[in-house]
């Protein structure tokens, strides 16, 4: 590669700081340059520009993993220039993200024996994954009709109204009609017994989701498993379950051990995680895991020449990076289940934190459930002066982003602010966030009065008596002073 050369040797200063002519033009937009530019210039001029993003730490409309350990981040850099794909060049990559399979399918009770090798893939995120367990019910689905001799040009997929767009998109891209059961308001998952009423013999599968998008909680696998087990007695049908863990997979194992979502449940052919959320690598991977060789049709599946070993391989994506595969099996072994164990209840507590004191303002009603992901979804009770977009708004002025969104249709006249809690989000963080979403609220309740006020004393008497606090101060104190009597009974304890 040529660049052009400075005229004098001052140049070469220059070239590099804030004096040089670069300094004067913006960057293209739309055509290529001409001419090149040095690698400072360039840099400088792309980081200055990313500083107008969000801190991803205070983006708490994301699930997605924002931080890891500095030794995971130097193996992600040794190995970014590795494509997944060339596994005979790349065999212990290969193996990792074999181990990484083996793992996760046993943390979700597949069964498979001691050393046996369990059926799965890595993904570049739960969208891929559910693509590729959706074909394979639609294909194993469209065998069956077609042996039977019955018509099989009319599938169909039962889900809630709750789930992740990737659903829909699956759906549309491979002509799936998608049969949704309606969420209705106080009761924001879908409902076993609507989801099995929809089912006919034309059902690939039934997908329940373990954390909803929209306020964390999940749905009720082992009742649609009891009820679909049921339907499938009296028709004859073998309809199963997909379960998408996306948000959840990574959770339920360590604070709800006991809970039968899993392959636990007869019904259960397959699962997906996203390794990027609550599997705590970043932006990249996803994993689908099926109970049985025999849930995976093999005509969807290739195999390739791995050290002279056969390696099977089902995915949508040819090349993709190693990297995140590597940071998932670093993750699986630095933390075990203790480590992950013990930042799933972090995250569990001080989401706790977050909603006990959003209850005390007596301003909000909280959407989301204390058993399910660590999210809290809360809206306004009074929404006559503003609404809750107008608080996402205030705070994006104190750096965080906190979505405002409606609940799906049928419930959509519902809006509700979502903070998700990660495991970089710490006490002193949900402290903060508390303390900001009153000062905003106070800067609110300035700016928009109520429009008749009989008696402005009597008024502001009534609104310290329903915990709302006259300064901002107050409330911080009170947030402070609960926090410190916690830790003291502990400590006495």
């Amino acid at each position: 590669m040529v660049f052009p050369k400075p005229s004098s040797e001052s140049d070469l200063f220059l070239y590099s700081n804030f004096a040089s002519p670069y300094a004067r033009d913006s960057l293209p937009r739309f055509s290529m340059p001409e001419n090149s530019m040095p690698k400072e210039v360039a840099y400088q001029n792309i980081h200055d520009e990313l500083q107008l993003d969000a801190i991803p730490k205070l983006n708490l409309a994301s699930f997605v993993t924002t931080s890891m350990e500095e030794e995971c981040n130097k193996l992600i850099m040794e190995s970014i220039n590795k494509n997944y794909v060339d596994m005979d060049e790349y065999p212990a990559t290969t193996d990792l993200h074999n181990r990484c399979v083996n793992m996760i399918a046993r943390l979700f009770h597949a069964e498979i024996e001691e050393n046996e090798n369990a059926v799965g893939a890595g993904t570049v995120g739960s969208s891929e994954a559910i693509m590729l367990a959706g074909l394979a019910f639609k294909k194993k689905w469209h065998n069956k009709r077609k042996a039977e001799g019955k018509a099989y040009d009319k599938p169909n997929l039962v889900t809630g109204s709750n789930v992740q767009v990737c659903w829909e998109k699956f759906a549309r891209y491979f002509e799936v009609e998608l049969r949704e059961v309606e969420v209705r308001e106080g009761y924001y998952v879908m409902d076993p017994a609507k989801a099995v009423e929809l089912v006919d013999e034309n059902t690939i599968c039934v997908a329940a989701i373990l954390g909803s998008t929209y306020n964390g909680e999940f749905e009720d696998v082992k009742l649609l498993n009891d009820l679909l087990l049921q339907k499938n007695k009296q028709t004859g049908w073998d309809t199963p379950i997909h379960v998408d863990a996306a948000s959840g997979g990574f959770i339920a194992p360590f604070l709800y051990p006991e809970l039968e979502w899993d392959f636990r449940l007869p019904l259960v052919k397959s699962i997906n995680v996203s390794g990027h959320k609550y599997g705590l690598v970043y932006a990249g991977i996803g994993w689908v895991i099926w109970r049985s060789k025999e849930d995976l049709p093999e005509d969807l599946v290739f195999h390739i020449n791995y050290l002279g070993a056969d390696q099977p391989t089902f995915t949508l994506n040819f090349s993709k990076g190693s990297s995140q595969i590597i940071a998932q099996y670093y993750q699986l072994i630095r933390l075990g289940q203790e480590g992950y164990r013990s930042i799933m209840e972090n995250c569990r507590e001080n989401a706790m934190v977050l909603k006990e004191n959003l209850e005390k303002s007596g301003r909000f009603s909280i959407l989301s459930k204390d058993n399910g992901v660590p999210v809290v979804a809360f809206c306004l009770k009074d929404r006559s002066q503003y609404d809750e977009y107008k608080i996402s708004e205030m705070l994006r002025r104190h750096g965080w982003i906190v979505p405002a969104y409606p609940m799906p249709p049928a419930a959509q006249h519902v809006n509700v602010l979502r903070v998700v809690i990660r495991a970089e989000f710490s006490r002193t963080l949900a402290q903060r966030l508390v303390f900001d979403i009153y000062n905003v609220m106070h800067e609110l309740d300035k700016l928009h009065p109520p429009k008749v006020i009989n008696n402005i004393k009597e008024e502001n008497k009534g609104l310290v008596e329903s915990g709302v606090k006259n300064t901002v101060l107050d409330a911080h104190r009170e947030i402070i002073a609960h926090e410190s009597n916690k830790r003291q009974k502990i400590m006495a304890a």
